[in-house]
């Protein structure tokens, strides 16, 4: 089942879902710090996310899909928003030059045609970054946040999918190492357990981060292989 929009934004205002996207918000401004005179579009629940770069872009939009239900924004975030759905985004070809999915890909009723809309709307020289919950994590299975909803992902999973539609993958990041729990000890020590779990254990991270770029070459049509005469010798 797919997160729910209202949801998502109950658990981002609590403690607990600040410090998630306060983690999540670091290896995003590594990944992409600077994004001044760009394009964004935010797929998903990614209110908490784009204001990273709400100042900085030319323009900023958050889309939720239909069928995460109606947006309730947290305050302070982005002020162009819209719902539509997932396979038939509102917004002409080679619209945006980074894409940005967070709770988006996990919840996609067909993760593909997804995939194929977002790579409509990518400038050529655009950049996708996907966010998702890590299927060996603690996170994928905790129902009370929105990580816990919808399909999770491995890297090997996501990189197949990403191929299937046309992207090659550039860079793989991981965050979200604190256990998904509520207690207060665990929420002051967050950035302790993200050091120790990037340096020790790096496959029980809560969320992976894969960003990558159109495959022009595997997008090109393959030339059309030109017939042969197939000459029949018919008896006189």
């Amino acid at each position: 089942m797919a997160a729910d929009a209202h949801a998502a934004a109950d658990f981002y205002g609590t403690s607990r879902g600040t410090v998630a996207a306060r983690l999540v918000c670091e290896r995003l401004t590594a990944m992409w710090p600077d994004l001044h005179g760009q394009a964004v579009l935010g797929i998903g629940f990614t209110a908490p996310y784009l204001r990273l770069w709400h100042d900085q872009a030319t323009r900023c939009i958050a889309l939720t899909p239909a069928q995460m239900g109606a947006t309730r924004w947290p305050a302070g975030a982005p002020s162009l928003s819209c719902t539509a759905e997932e396979d038939a985004l509102p917004f002409p070809d080679l619209t945006f030059d980074r894409v940005l999915l967070v709770h988006g890909l996990e919840a996609a009723e067909s993760a593909r045609r997804l995939l194929r809309e977002t790579w409509r709307v990518l400038k050529d020289d655009g950049r996708l970054l996907v966010v998702a919950p890590n299927r060996s994590s603690m996170w994928a299975y905790w129902e009370s946040t929105p990580f816990g909803h919808g399909q999770p992902y491995s890297f090997g999973q996501i990189g197949r999918l990403l191929a299937a539609s046309l992207y090659r993958v550039e860079r793989r990041e991981t965050a979200l190492y604190m256990p998904p729990s509520n207690w207060r000890l665990v929420l002051r020590g967050a950035r302790l357990l993200e050091r120790t779990g990037r340096n020790w254990l790096p496959g029980f991270a809560g969320v992976t981060i894969t960003e990558a770029v159109k495959d022009m070459y595997a997008a090109m049509p393959v030339e059309a292989v030109p017939r042969r005469r197939l000459i029949v010798a018919e008896p006189a």
